[in-house]
């Protein structure tokens, strides 16, 4: 399985998700939220960041279902989906992951009949390879 690799920038969104927290990169000067991570807010200019922390919730803006041919960390697990989630706090935000059953699930274990654009999910984290990374779980209702 493959995992992030976390640079001077996302390391902090790593530490925090090895503590359970989903946080997202904020100007210390303008406010403005930003991901993926960068030394230099794009609105002011402004090198002052912080992590603000987030809900978790969020809902599926889109999703792929790759299949074979694969790379081979994957292809054992395909079909599997791949979601990108606009959070509920921070609109413009998106963040690719999975849609999985519980946090450890493999990432094939909801049947891809029940992912919807604009379906509920909220955040859980997974310990991949020694990397905790967040996975998403559709919400009920």
């Amino acid at each position: 399985m493959l995992t992030p690799v976390a640079d001077e920038d996302g390391a902090p969104f790593w530490e925090y998700a090895a503590r359970g927290e989903l946080r997202i990169q904020a100007c210390g000067s303008c406010g403005e939220l930003r991901f993926p991570p960068r030394p230099c807010c794009p609105h002011c200019q402004s090198f002052d960041s912080a992590w603000r922390l987030m809900s978790g919730r969020g809902r599926i803006w889109s999703y792929v279902l790759p299949h074979p041919p694969l790379l081979p960390e994957y292809a054992a697990q395909a079909p599997y989906n791949v979601v990108l989630v606009e959070l509920a706090d921070a609109p413009r935000i998106r963040l690719a992951g999975n849609v999985v059953a519980a946090p450890d699930a493999p990432l094939n274990s909801v049947d891809p009949a029940r992912l919807r654009i604009g379906a509920a999910v909220r955040a859980v984290f997974a310990d991949v390879g020694g990397v905790t990374v967040p996975r998403w779980l559709l919400e009920r209702g």
